[in-house]
């Protein structure tokens, strides 16, 4: 089968390899259909992930069809589904308290084992979530959303509650949707004016903070002082998320949504005195995937405008470097393997 492997970083190549072996008990043979490129995806290529072993497929948000599945799995062939790409061990104490998305032992598609940038993949079947009436290409959005979708139930805002997202990007603004159904009363924060007059026009986040070095007046000033019941940091940034300490109002919650490997500093008696929630978010259950699959079907999210980039298997070799460097206009691209 044909196959994007990332030999190593700067160097991306299509290429022929072995199709999947033999099925296990558990698992199903896939056809990709459709997969999304994350932030992950262009790290991966430029060298800048940290746990991670070279050659490796890339693609870890996906949709495919079932080719077939093993005896005891119930799932018919050509059923259209979206890959949970979280692999875990099931026997964890993570896993037995119902969080497989923080397994002791989790392993991601495309990124502790190959993933979804070729033509067929073998997954357990628990991680197969069927797509119903979703679009080959929506279904293959679900699983960055889920990111922020999770994020924002890990949040448990009241209806009403004013939130901050920092951070415009994919995730971003997949939180700030998110915060949207909620009830949330949803501000965006980014550094640049070109992604918050993006998420203006073609999300209709009306309010916006350009981060700046009144950054903090800024958010008193939209607040009344108080600052915000909610604060979810999508940014990836260890200065951005010590800053996002004191956008919190009494009483508020701020939420981690991006990882970094810095040590994250706070002021004690600051963070005690708001009696604030810290809380560290990380990747999604199949709660957080249902929930975005019935918000695309209920027209809450605008799938059609979060991608705005498109290329096949034979191009992304060419495309993915390209956008690493190029992310004007760019929110989403999607790679079609096959229909």
């Amino acid at each position: 089968m044909k196959a994007a492997i990332c030999q190593e970083p700067g160097r991306l190549e299509l290429s022929e390899q072995p199709a999947p072996g033999a099925l296990q008990p558990g698992w199903a043979r896939l056809a990709v259909s459709h997969v999304g490129i994350c932030g992950t995806d262009y790290h991966i290529y430029e060298g800048k992930h940290p746990f991670l072993a070279y050659p490796r497929v890339m693609g870890h948000e996906v949709s495919a069809r079932v080719i077939e599945a093993a005896p005891d799995v119930a799932i018919a062939p050509g059923t259209l589904v979206v890959v949970n790409p979280y692999l875990s061990c099931g026997h964890c104490i993570a896993c037995r308290k119902g969080k497989p998305n923080c397994c002791q032992r989790i392993e991601v598609l495309g990124v502790h084992r190959d993933g979804a940038l070729c033509e067929e993949i073998l997954v357990p079947a628990g991680n197969l979530y069927p797509a119903g009436d979703l679009t080959p290409e929506a279904a293959a959005t679900v699983e960055f959303l889920a990111i922020g979708a999770h994020a924002v139930r890990r949040a448990a805002g009241a209806p009403g509650s004013r939130a901050l997202v920092i951070g415009a990007g994919p995730i971003g603004l997949g939180t700030a949707l998110f915060s949207r159904i909620a009830g949330h009363e949803v501000t965006l924060l980014d550094a640049s004016a070109e992604r918050l007059a993006m998420a203006r026009e073609h999300f209709g986040f009306a309010e916006g903070i350009t981060a700046g070095a009144d950054t903090l007046e800024q958010v008193l000033a939209a607040t009344e002082g108080d600052g915000f019941d909610l604060v979810f940091d999508a940014t990836g940034h260890g200065g951005s998320m010590q800053a996002a300490f004191a956008f919190v109002a009494q009483g508020g919650t701020l939420i981690f949504v991006s990882v970094v490997k810095d040590e994250i500093r706070f002021s004690d008696p600051e963070f005690h005195k708001r009696e604030m929630t810290l809380i560290g978010s990380r990747n999604a259950t199949r709660e957080d995937f249902e929930h975005v699959m019935a918000s695309i079907r209920a027209g809450a999210v605008p799938v059609d405008r979060l991608i705005t980039h498109r290329t096949t298997l034979d191009q992304v070799i060419g495309d993915l470097p390209r956008w690493a460097h190029e992310k004007t206009g760019l929110i989403k691209a999607v790679v079609r393997i096959s229909a």
